[in-house]
């Protein structure tokens, strides 16, 4: 496999062409401005990203748990049944809720989880199967991954967010992974994302290549 490794959290967004749909506009609370080419969204977002990341690594580990732990439950009534069904989670990575447990309990009630997997610059998500005890290795970020599991196309695909706006527009890490995913998926699953009330934003200047989550879930 032909696996990326780099434990710096800001990748490079994929190239895309400028749109000048947006005018400059000021967003709420003194962030930035930001213009209409692409180059100043991508400054832009790189801002908020910063910011955001910053603020959830200083929620402290008590209060993430408890915000997990709604965010879990708002989760089940999003998804509904789970039985038979193929849910995409995610290993916590700087401050992400932190839905393992609520994973687990989803196995327990007859689903099946699945894990993303880094295969490529440029590739789609892969999603192997997983379940506790399963052997795991360091991937891109050195986030855990399955080191082995059937590949599979998921039901539900569960996104963790950056920042996310009222579009259900996901701010992520700039890498492009999972608007990619979505896009190339032969079959479109029910997109969820995940994040924290406080990451939201006004608008993430969504660009042609940006595909919205379904719904976003948080702890609000």
């Amino acid at each position: 496999m032909a696996e990326e490794r780099n434990t710096d959290p800001e990748i490079r967004e994929y190239a895309s062409p400028p749109c000048f749909a947006h005018e400059l506009s000021s967003e709420y609370g003194g962030q930035s401005q930001v213009g209409d080419s692409w180059s100043d969204v991508l400054r832009w977002r790189k801002t908020e990203r910063q910011r955001l990341i910053g603020e959830r690594l200083a929620i402290d580990a008590d209060e993430r748990k408890t915000r997990s732990d709604r965010i879990a439950s708002r989760l089940d009534l999003a998804i509904g049944k789970v039985s038979g069904r193929i849910v995409s989670s995610y290993w916590p990575f700087r401050g992400e809720p932190d839905l393992r447990n609520w994973a687990i309990k989803i196995i327990e009630r007859g689903g099946r989880i699945a894990l993303p997997v880094v295969i490529g610059k440029g590739w789609p998500l892969e999603f192997r199967v997983w379940r506790p005890g399963d052997p795991l290795e360091r991937g891109v970020w050195n986030i855990l991954v399955p080191s082995r599991g059937p590949s599979v196309v998921p039901d539900v695909v569960i996104a963790p967010v950056v920042g996310f706006d009222g579009g259900n527009y996901r701010l992520g890490y700039g890498g492009g992974f999972f608007d990619r995913t979505l896009a190339a998926i032969p079959r479109r699953p029910l997109a969820i994302g995940v994040g924290y009330a406080g990451s939201r934003l006004r608008t993430i200047h969504p660009q042609p290549h940006d595909i919205p989550m379904d719904v976003i879930v948080t702890d609000d």
